[in-house]
């Protein structure tokens, strides 16, 4: 799996084998709490609104575990495959329904039900969201300090004056007031934002401990829509915050075994440059290539006191962007950690914001796609989110539950949207419904549940090439 060395490694503990369990469990788990949560927003408003609920269903295919409560006319299913869930409703469409039952049925139900019943899903997903971004800010959580590492040669950041080692206090976005920043996550955030919305950041930092604040601003509005990829951090030039030069574990038979590396060695100089942080050596790495061939680099090194010159070559990888370096080690210390943590109403608060933030730059970023302002390499399927699953909860609980609260989100923005064969594509005949007094004839929705497959096919395949090449590219 590509991406698991030359950078300080999330589960450098874990054994393959073992990430690999994680990885699996971590997914269907996911998986299986976001589907259970969308269905019963559903099933739940349809009971509410006097529906007869036949059977709520997590996962399709052959059932694994089936029951029935007392006195209940719902039949609770788990299904072999967890990608997806259902709640099937008593429906004079689908099958006969005898006249006294004939008030409990989908169909029979005025306008207003049947559009909670269908929006209630996505909206459990929302709602589920903002409750775990909020547990995640109440339990507190060890995030990288806002210093930064050295930027990414002639980025954004490089040409602004940042040289690494600052330490952000304050960020604003446009003309807003400046916050404080937490965390280096904080300043992540906001970055992302600043160059999905086109808007410049201003940061406040202090250029060394103790030092009078300096303030610049980042013009990201001068980064092209079709810029806005899995490489955004990279061309702003703020890719990671700023640790030690430190080598961790080395993979045997790789670059760094083969020039002698080893753990805890704290690389001093590459070639003729003085290296100053985890960050500019993997860029020094990275860079190690010229016409697809290792360019080998005498590396000052120190080791247990004593200082040693290595000859370093690294292995040649292809990425998109072209030829890199990299010496199949991990690379850089842990960065200096802060606890952030928040109150009830400030967590709460803090939950519903993000939860916000990111629906409306998941939707900004769709319609940018949709108008070709934006790549279509954004979209991330199955395999990605898998990884980034098993990522997440090596890293702890909190981490995992970050991860299903960014999950969770997509999940119910995404069925908002206006698709046939998604509930937004439900509440948009009833739209029309609502508006013409008619409901869409049967012709119509034939051919705009055909267009809506059509394109949600599309876009998984989309997003299933992207996985691989990410992943295995």
């Amino acid at each position: 799996m590509r991406g698991t060395n030359d950078h300080l490694g999330i589960h450098n503990k874990l054994t393959y084998r073992t990430f690999i369990v994680l990885t699996l469990v971590a997914f269907v788990l996911a998986l299986g709490v976001l589907i259970a949560v969308h269905e019963y927003g559903h099933y739940r408003v349809a009971v509410a609104c006097g529906v007869k609920v036949l059977r709520f269903s997590v996962g399709f295919g052959a059932p694994l575990l089936r029951w029935q409560p007392p006195n209940s006319p719902t039949e609770f299913v788990l299904g072999a495959f967890p990608l997806g869930g259902y709640v099937r409703m008593l429906d004079e469409r689908e099958a006969p329904v005898a006249p006294e039952e004939r008030h409990r049925a989908f169909n029979t139900q005025p306008l207003r039900a049947r559009a909670a019943i269908v929006a209630a899903g996505p909206i459990a997903n929302l709602l589920l969201a903002v409750v775990l971004y909020a547990a995640v800010n109440w339990s507190g959580v060890q995030e990288p300090m806002a210093y930064l590492a050295s930027p990414v040669p002639d980025s954004i950041a490089h040409v602004a004056g940042l040289r690494g080692g600052e330490w952000v206090r304050h960020a604003a976005m446009g003309t807003d007031e400046p916050r404080p920043v937490r965390s280096f996550e904080d300043l992540r955030w906001m970055l992302m934002r600043g160059a999905l919305e086109s808007t410049p950041i201003r940061l406040e930092f202090e250029p060394t401990p103790g030092a009078p604040l300096r303030t610049i601003v980042l013009p990201l509005n001068e980064i092209e829509p079709q810029e806005a990829d899995a490489q955004l951090l990279r061309k702003i030039g703020i890719a990671g915050p700023w640790t030690r030069p430190l080598i961790g574990q080395v993979t045997p038979n790789s670059a760094g075994a083969r020039a002698g590396l080893c753990e805890g060695d704290v690389v001093l100089k590459v070639g003729k440059v003085d290296v100053m942080d985890g960050q500019q050596l993997r860029e020094l790495i990275r860079g190690s290539v010229r016409a697809n061939q290792p360019l080998s680099q005498p590396w000052r090194i120190e080791r247990a006191g004593q200082q040693l010159t290595l000859d370093v070559a690294p292995d040649v990888f292809q990425e998109p962007t072209g030829s890199i370096g990299r010496i199949g080690a991990y690379v850089g210390a842990l960065p200096q950690l802060t606890t952030v943590q928040y109150d009830f109403l400030e967590g709460l608060w803090g939950g519903a914001t993000r939860t916000w933030q990111i629906s409306e730059l998941t939707l900004r970023m769709m319609g940018r796609m949709l108008v070709g302002e934006a790549s279509l390499k954004n979209l991330s399927g199955p395999l990605t989110i898998a990884d980034y699953a098993g990522r997440s909860a090596s890293m702890g609980l909190t981490a995992y539950l970050g991860f299903l609260a960014l999950i969770s989100v997509s999940l119910g923005v995404l069925n908002l949207l206006p698709l046939p064969v998604l509930d937004g594509g439900h509440l948009m005949y009833y739209l029309w419904e609502g508006i013409t007094g008619k409901s869409v004839s049967d012709v119509w929705m034939e051919r705009l549940q055909r267009a809506g497959i059509a394109l949600l096919l599309s876009m998984m395949s989309i997003a299933l090439f992207n996985d691989i090449s990410r992943l295995f590219g």
